[in-house]
C-alpha cells in the first residue's frame, strides 16, 4: 500500500507533467505558426531603418533614407509616381467614407432587424449569411457596368466616391447582422421607458439606445474602416489616374517595378501603411476585449 506521502508526491508529479504538457501544446499551437509572421515583421521594420539586412532580420548600416518618400516624390526605376501624402489622403477619404456609410446604414437596420416584426424578416437575415458565401470578385464586371451608366467611372475623386458606395453596400449587410445582436441585448423596458417619456421611435434609438451599444458601433467602425483601408481590387480596376490611387495600389505597382525596386524604401512605405492599422489596434483594444458577436460581455 502506498503511504499517503508518495500519493501526494505522485500527485505533485503528474500536476507538474500535466502542466508541462498542456504548455507544450499552447506553444505548438499559438506560438510555432506566428514565428513567421514576426519574422516577415522584423524584416519590415529592419529593413526600413538600415541599409542592408543580415540574415533576414538583423539591420546594419542605420538610416532614413528609406523614408525619402515622406518630403520627396518616389522613384522607382525610370518611373517616378505621385507624392505619399495626396495617396495616404486618398486612402483615408475611402476608409472613412466606407466606416461612415456602414456605420450609419447597419445601426438602422440592424435596430430594424432587432425591434420590427414585417414579413420576410428571417428570410432575410439567412439571405444576408448566405450573400457572405460568394465573393465579391464575381460582381466586379456588373459593379463596372453600374459605374458606368452612373458616371462615376474614369472621373477620379469621384470614382473614388463610387467605390465608397459599393464598399459599403458589401460590409453592411453584415455589419447589420452583427449590431442586430447589439439592439438584442438591450432590454424593451429600456426603449418603452423612453417613449412613455415622450421620445419618438428615432429619438429613442438615437440618444438611449446607441449609447448603449457604443462597443458594437466602435466594433463595426473598426472593422469597416480596416475594410477600406486595406481595399486593392476595386480601386485597381476602377481608378485609372494615379492622383487618385490609394496605398494599396501604390504598393503593388512599386513591387511591380522589380528590376529597379528599392526594397529599403518600398519596407519602409510596406510600414508607414500599417501604422494606422496599429494605432486603431491599440486604441480599440479595449472596446474589442468587451464584445463578441450577438452582445457585450459583463
Amino acid at each position: 500500500m502506498m503511504s499517503v506521502k508518495e500519493k501526494k508526491m505522485k500527485a505533485g508529479r503528474g500536476y507538474i507533467l500535466h502542466t508541462i504538457l498542456k504548455y507544450i501544446v499552447v506553444i505548438l499551437v499559438a506560438v510555432i505558426p506566428l514565428i513567421p509572421i514576426w519574422c516577415m515583421y522584423l524584416w519590415l521594420i529592419s529593413q526600413s531603418f538600415s541599409g542592408r539586412v543580415i540574415l533576414g532580420i538583423v539591420p546594419s548600416n542605420f538610416t532614413i533614407n528609406n523614408w525619402r518618400f515622406l518630403w520627396a516624390p518616389i522613384k522607382m526605376g525610370l518611373k517616378e509616381y505621385p507624392n505619399i501624402w495626396p495617396i495616404t489622403i486618398n486612402t483615408l477619404f475611402l476608409a472613412l467614407g466606407t466606416s461612415g456609410l456602414v456605420v450609419f446604414i447597419s445601426t438602422l437596420g440592424g435596430y430594424a432587424l432587432s425591434r420590427m416584426e414585417f414579413k420576410g424578416r428571417t428570410t432575410l437575415m439567412e439571405f444576408i449569411i448566405a450573400l457572405h458565401a460568394f465573393p465579391a470578385i464575381i460582381l466586379l464586371i456588373a459593379m463596372f457596368i453600374i459605374l458606368n451608366k452612373l458616371g462615376l467611372y474614369g472621373k477620379g475623386i469621384i470614382t473614388l466616391m463610387g467605390i465608397i458606395l459599393i464598399k459599403a453596400g458589401l460590409e453592411c449587410p453584415m455589419a447589420s447582422w452583427i449590431i442586430k445582436g447589439f439592439f438584442d441585448s438591450i432590454p424593451w423596458d429600456i426603449e418603452w421607458a423612453a417613449l412613455v417619456d415622450g421620445c419618438s421611435r428615432l429619438t429613442a434609438w438615437r440618444r438611449v439606445i446607441l449609447p448603449l451599444i457604443l462597443p458594437g458601433v466602435g466594433a463595426i467602425a473598426i472593422f469597416s474602416f480596416l475594410s477600406g483601408w486595406s481595399e486593392f481590387l476595386l480601386v485597381f480596376t476602377y481608378v485609372k489616374d494615379e492622383t487618385y490611387y490609394t496605398l494599396p495600389v501604390l504598393i503593388y505597382h512599386l513591387i511591380g517595378e522589380f528590376k529597379f525596386i528599392d526594397w529599403g524604401m518600398l519596407a519602409a512605405i510596406g510600414l508607414f501603411y500599417t501604422i494606422p492599422t496599429l494605432i486603431f489596434f491599440s486604441v480599440s483594444q479595449k472596446v474589442l476585449l468587451r464584445i463578441y458577436v450577438g452582445g457585450v460581455k459583463g
